[in-house]
Protein backbone atom coordinates (compact mmCIF):
# COMPACT_ATOMS: atom_id res chain seq x y z
CA UNK A 1 0.00 0.00 0.00
CA UNK A 2 0.97 3.56 0.00
CA UNK A 3 0.14 5.92 2.72
CA UNK A 4 -0.80 9.51 2.26
CA UNK A 5 -1.00 12.31 5.37
CA UNK A 6 -3.66 15.16 4.55
CA UNK A 7 -5.05 18.25 6.19
CA UNK A 8 -9.29 17.68 7.06
CA UNK A 9 -11.07 20.08 8.17
CA UNK A 10 -10.71 18.63 11.97
CA UNK A 11 -7.06 17.39 11.32
CA UNK A 12 -4.72 15.26 10.35
CA UNK A 13 -5.96 12.36 8.02
CA UNK A 14 -3.68 9.47 7.18
CA UNK A 15 -5.44 8.12 3.85
CA UNK A 16 -4.20 4.10 2.34
CA UNK A 17 -3.96 3.53 -1.59
CA UNK A 18 -4.12 -0.17 -2.69
CA UNK A 19 -4.28 0.03 -6.12
CA UNK A 20 -6.76 2.67 -7.60
CA UNK A 21 -8.57 2.52 -4.66
CA UNK A 22 -8.05 5.17 -1.79
CA UNK A 23 -9.47 4.72 1.85
CA UNK A 24 -9.26 7.11 4.98
CA UNK A 25 -8.13 5.39 7.85
CA UNK A 26 -8.89 7.89 10.24
CA UNK A 27 -12.49 7.57 9.81
CA UNK A 28 -12.09 4.00 10.78
CA UNK A 29 -10.03 4.78 13.66
CA UNK A 30 -9.60 8.80 14.82
CA UNK A 31 -6.75 8.05 17.01
CA UNK A 32 -4.63 6.90 13.39
CA UNK A 33 -3.63 9.99 11.45
CA UNK A 34 -0.21 9.65 10.85
CA UNK A 35 1.91 6.63 9.23
CA UNK A 36 3.91 5.95 12.79
CA UNK A 37 0.05 4.61 14.36
CA UNK A 38 0.13 2.09 12.01
CA UNK A 39 3.75 1.40 12.51
CA UNK A 40 3.93 1.34 16.28
CA UNK A 41 0.59 -1.44 16.17
CA UNK A 42 2.65 -3.28 13.81
CA UNK A 43 5.67 -3.48 15.64
CA UNK A 44 3.45 -4.43 19.00
CA UNK A 45 1.66 -7.10 16.93
CA UNK A 46 4.88 -8.57 14.88
CA UNK A 47 2.68 -7.41 11.91
CA UNK A 48 3.56 -5.92 8.71
CA UNK A 49 2.13 -2.34 8.37
CA UNK A 50 -0.37 -3.39 5.32
CA UNK A 51 -1.75 -6.16 7.53
CA UNK A 52 -2.58 -3.74 10.43
CA UNK A 53 -4.25 -1.24 7.73
CA UNK A 54 -6.03 -4.40 6.48
CA UNK A 55 -7.59 -4.16 9.67
CA UNK A 56 -9.37 -1.04 9.23
CA UNK A 57 -10.06 -1.21 5.91
CA UNK A 58 -13.99 -2.34 6.10
CA UNK A 59 -14.89 0.96 8.39
CA UNK A 60 -12.64 3.25 6.18
CA UNK A 61 -14.26 5.97 4.24
CA UNK A 62 -13.77 5.92 0.28
CA UNK A 63 -11.71 9.13 -0.59
CA UNK A 64 -10.76 10.41 -4.15
CA UNK A 65 -6.92 8.99 -4.86
CA UNK A 66 -4.75 12.01 -3.90
CA UNK A 67 -2.95 14.18 -6.45
CA UNK A 68 0.72 14.91 -5.81
CA UNK A 69 -0.10 18.86 -5.28
CA UNK A 70 -2.68 18.16 -2.22
CA UNK A 71 -1.03 15.84 0.26
CA UNK A 72 1.04 16.61 3.20
CA UNK A 73 4.72 15.09 4.35
CA UNK A 74 3.55 11.47 5.01
CA UNK A 75 5.49 11.06 8.09
CA UNK A 76 6.37 12.65 11.42
CA UNK A 77 9.68 12.34 10.58
CA UNK A 78 11.96 13.16 13.37
CA UNK A 79 15.43 13.38 11.92
CA UNK A 80 16.29 12.88 8.18
CA UNK A 81 20.00 11.88 7.41
CA UNK A 82 21.64 11.49 4.02
CA UNK A 83 24.27 9.54 2.20
CA UNK A 84 26.78 10.89 -0.40
CA UNK A 85 28.95 9.77 -3.35
CA UNK A 86 26.83 6.65 -3.94
CA UNK A 87 26.66 7.05 -7.63
CA UNK A 88 29.63 7.20 -9.77
CA UNK A 89 28.06 10.78 -11.44
CA UNK A 90 27.41 11.87 -7.95
CA UNK A 91 31.41 11.41 -7.33
CA UNK A 92 32.51 13.15 -10.34
CA UNK A 93 30.37 15.74 -9.53
CA UNK A 94 31.45 16.55 -5.72
CA UNK A 95 35.14 15.81 -7.78
CA UNK A 96 34.48 19.06 -10.20
CA UNK A 97 33.09 21.30 -7.53
CA UNK A 98 35.93 20.72 -5.07
CA UNK A 99 39.35 22.19 -4.87
CA UNK A 100 39.75 18.30 -2.95
CA UNK A 101 38.16 15.89 -5.24
CA UNK A 102 40.61 12.99 -4.29
CA UNK A 103 38.32 12.68 -1.14
CA UNK A 104 34.97 11.78 -2.75
CA UNK A 105 36.81 9.58 -4.83
CA UNK A 106 37.66 7.48 -1.23
CA UNK A 107 34.79 7.71 -0.12
CA UNK A 108 33.06 6.26 -3.02
CA UNK A 109 35.52 3.04 -3.07
CA UNK A 110 35.84 2.80 0.60
CA UNK A 111 33.71 0.35 3.09
CA UNK A 112 32.28 3.09 5.23
CA UNK A 113 30.02 5.61 3.40
CA UNK A 114 29.79 9.05 3.55
CA UNK A 115 26.34 9.80 6.20
CA UNK A 116 25.74 13.13 7.21
CA UNK A 117 22.51 14.49 8.69
CA UNK A 118 20.20 16.74 6.85
CA UNK A 119 17.22 18.14 8.50
CA UNK A 120 14.82 18.07 11.10
CA UNK A 121 11.12 18.09 10.77
CA UNK A 122 10.47 21.64 10.97
CA UNK A 123 13.27 21.94 8.25
CA UNK A 124 11.01 19.86 5.72
CA UNK A 125 8.12 20.42 3.54
CA UNK A 126 5.80 18.26 1.82
CA UNK A 127 4.38 18.10 -1.79
CA UNK A 128 3.01 21.70 -3.24
CA UNK A 129 5.03 23.75 -0.84
CA UNK A 130 8.07 25.20 -1.68
CA UNK A 131 12.08 24.07 -1.24
CA UNK A 132 14.47 26.50 -0.50
CA UNK A 133 17.63 27.67 -1.42
CA UNK A 134 19.95 29.78 0.01
CA UNK A 135 20.21 33.34 -0.28
CA UNK A 136 24.07 33.77 0.71
CA UNK A 137 24.70 30.82 -2.61
CA UNK A 138 24.69 31.22 -6.32
CA UNK A 139 24.84 27.89 -6.93
CA UNK A 140 21.74 25.62 -6.02
CA UNK A 141 20.88 22.73 -7.18
CA UNK A 142 17.77 19.76 -6.49
CA UNK A 143 18.91 16.30 -5.89
CA UNK A 144 16.26 13.39 -6.15
CA UNK A 145 16.88 10.55 -3.70
CA UNK A 146 15.03 7.72 -3.20
CA UNK A 147 14.36 8.17 1.29
CA UNK A 148 14.22 5.07 3.36
CA UNK A 149 11.72 5.25 5.75
CA UNK A 150 12.78 3.99 8.95
CA UNK A 151 10.85 2.78 12.54
CA UNK A 152 12.64 2.02 15.51
CA UNK A 153 15.46 1.81 13.12
CA UNK A 154 14.23 -0.74 10.87
CA UNK A 155 13.37 -0.49 7.10
CA UNK A 156 9.24 -0.24 7.05
CA UNK A 157 8.77 1.99 3.40
CA UNK A 158 10.17 4.01 0.74
CA UNK A 159 9.33 7.72 -0.03
CA UNK A 160 10.67 10.36 -2.74
CA UNK A 161 13.12 12.97 -1.31
CA UNK A 162 14.90 16.29 -2.46
CA UNK A 163 18.16 16.96 -0.83
CA UNK A 164 18.64 20.36 -2.09
CA UNK A 165 22.06 21.33 -1.63
CA UNK A 166 24.44 24.36 -2.08
CA UNK A 167 27.19 23.48 -4.05
CA UNK A 168 28.59 26.73 -4.19
CA UNK A 169 29.15 26.35 -0.51
CA UNK A 170 30.09 22.82 0.03
CA UNK A 171 32.89 23.73 -3.52
CA UNK A 172 34.43 26.09 -1.01
CA UNK A 173 35.49 24.10 1.74
CA UNK A 174 33.92 20.42 2.52
CA UNK A 175 33.84 21.36 6.06
CA UNK A 176 30.71 23.96 5.03
CA UNK A 177 29.04 20.74 4.22
CA UNK A 178 26.61 21.20 7.03
CA UNK A 179 25.61 25.37 5.64
CA UNK A 180 25.13 23.79 2.19
CA UNK A 181 22.57 21.14 3.25
CA UNK A 182 20.90 22.09 6.54
CA UNK A 183 18.59 25.34 6.35
CA UNK A 184 14.91 26.66 6.37
CA UNK A 185 13.27 24.15 3.86
CA UNK A 186 16.06 22.15 2.36
CA UNK A 187 14.54 19.03 2.42
CA UNK A 188 11.11 17.65 1.20
CA UNK A 189 9.17 14.07 0.86
CA UNK A 190 6.08 12.70 -0.66
CA UNK A 191 3.77 12.11 -1.54
CA UNK A 192 3.26 8.55 0.21
CA UNK A 193 4.94 6.13 2.01
CA UNK A 194 4.96 2.94 -0.25
CA UNK A 195 5.51 -0.24 1.41
CA UNK A 196 8.63 -2.41 1.13
CA UNK A 197 5.81 -5.00 -0.76
CA UNK A 198 4.64 -2.30 -2.92
CA UNK A 199 8.27 -0.74 -3.96
CA UNK A 200 9.58 -4.49 -4.65
CA UNK A 201 13.50 -4.31 -5.24
CA UNK A 202 14.20 -0.66 -4.54
CA UNK A 203 18.00 -1.60 -5.98
CA UNK A 204 16.14 -1.20 -9.34
CA UNK A 205 13.96 1.78 -9.59
CA UNK A 206 13.00 4.43 -12.42
CA UNK A 207 13.81 7.93 -11.72
CA UNK A 208 13.66 10.95 -13.47
CA UNK A 209 13.21 15.00 -12.84
CA UNK A 210 12.62 17.71 -13.89
CA UNK A 211 12.79 21.47 -13.69
CA UNK A 212 10.27 23.87 -15.22
CA UNK A 213 11.01 27.93 -15.38
CA UNK A 214 8.21 29.76 -16.78
CA UNK A 215 6.56 27.13 -18.07
CA UNK A 216 9.85 25.96 -20.08
CA UNK A 217 11.70 22.67 -19.17
CA UNK A 218 14.73 23.65 -17.84
CA UNK A 219 16.92 20.38 -16.99
CA UNK A 220 15.66 16.87 -17.18
CA UNK A 221 17.11 13.43 -16.67
CA UNK A 222 16.55 9.45 -15.89
CA UNK A 223 18.43 7.39 -13.83
CA UNK A 224 17.41 4.10 -11.86
CA UNK A 225 18.20 3.04 -8.76
CA UNK A 226 20.07 0.12 -9.89
CA UNK A 227 23.55 2.30 -10.87
CA UNK A 228 23.91 2.94 -6.29
CA UNK A 229 27.30 0.92 -5.11
CA UNK A 230 25.41 1.05 -1.70
CA UNK A 231 22.39 -1.31 -0.65
CA UNK A 232 19.59 0.25 1.71
CA UNK A 233 20.33 -2.29 4.38
CA UNK A 234 24.10 -0.74 4.11
CA UNK A 235 23.51 2.36 4.29
CA UNK A 236 21.14 1.99 7.39
CA UNK A 237 23.88 -0.38 8.95
CA UNK A 238 26.28 2.51 8.92
CA UNK A 239 23.38 5.23 10.37
CA UNK A 240 22.90 2.81 13.51
CA UNK A 241 26.40 2.29 13.96
CA UNK A 242 27.15 3.34 17.63
CA UNK A 243 24.42 6.29 16.74
CA UNK A 244 20.50 6.19 18.73
CA UNK A 245 18.01 6.74 15.60
CA UNK A 246 14.90 8.37 16.81
CA UNK A 247 11.67 6.67 16.54
CA UNK A 248 10.74 8.02 13.08
CA UNK A 249 13.63 8.54 10.36
CA UNK A 250 14.40 8.74 6.74
CA UNK A 251 17.37 7.71 5.28
CA UNK A 252 18.24 9.60 1.98
CA UNK A 253 20.51 7.69 -0.46
CA UNK A 254 22.27 9.65 -3.00
CA UNK A 255 21.72 10.99 -6.36
CA UNK A 256 22.19 10.46 -9.88
CA UNK A 257 20.85 12.87 -11.45
CA UNK A 258 23.47 16.21 -10.93
CA UNK A 259 22.34 18.96 -13.48
CA UNK A 260 25.64 20.38 -15.12
CA UNK A 261 27.45 23.03 -14.35
CA UNK A 262 26.10 26.22 -14.67
CA UNK A 263 22.98 24.98 -14.00
CA UNK A 264 21.29 26.59 -10.73
CA UNK A 265 17.64 26.54 -9.32
CA UNK A 266 15.59 30.16 -9.52
CA UNK A 267 12.61 31.01 -7.45
CA UNK A 268 9.71 29.90 -8.50
CA UNK A 269 11.04 27.29 -10.44
CA UNK A 270 8.97 23.82 -10.35
CA UNK A 271 10.83 20.51 -9.20
CA UNK A 272 8.99 17.71 -10.42
CA UNK A 273 10.54 13.99 -9.35
CA UNK A 274 9.53 10.46 -10.21
CA UNK A 275 9.95 7.35 -8.48
CA UNK A 276 8.91 4.08 -9.96
CA UNK A 277 6.27 2.34 -7.71
CA UNK A 278 6.18 5.85 -5.17
CA UNK A 279 5.66 8.85 -6.99
CA UNK A 280 5.33 12.13 -7.71
CA UNK A 281 7.25 14.74 -5.18
CA UNK A 282 6.19 18.13 -6.97
CA UNK A 283 7.76 21.36 -5.17
CA UNK A 284 8.15 25.14 -5.89
CA UNK A 285 11.58 27.22 -4.75
CA UNK A 286 11.67 29.71 -3.06
CA UNK A 287 14.77 31.73 -1.85
CA UNK A 288 15.68 31.31 2.29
Amino acid sequence: MRYYRTAGADGPRLLARTGSDAYDLTAARPNVTAFEDLAYVADVTDRTIDEVADDLLDGADPVSVPAGRAVGVPTLVDEVWAAGVTYEISEQAREAESGMPEMYLDVYEAERPEVFFKATWDRVVGPGDAVGVRGDSEWNVPEPELGIVLYEGEIVGYTVGNDVSSRSIEGQNPLYLPQAKVYDRCCSLGPCIATPDTVGDPHDLAMTMTVERDGETVYEGETSTSEMVRTCEELVSFLRRHNTVPESAVLLTGTSLVPEEGFSLAPSDEVHIDIENIGRLANDVTTV
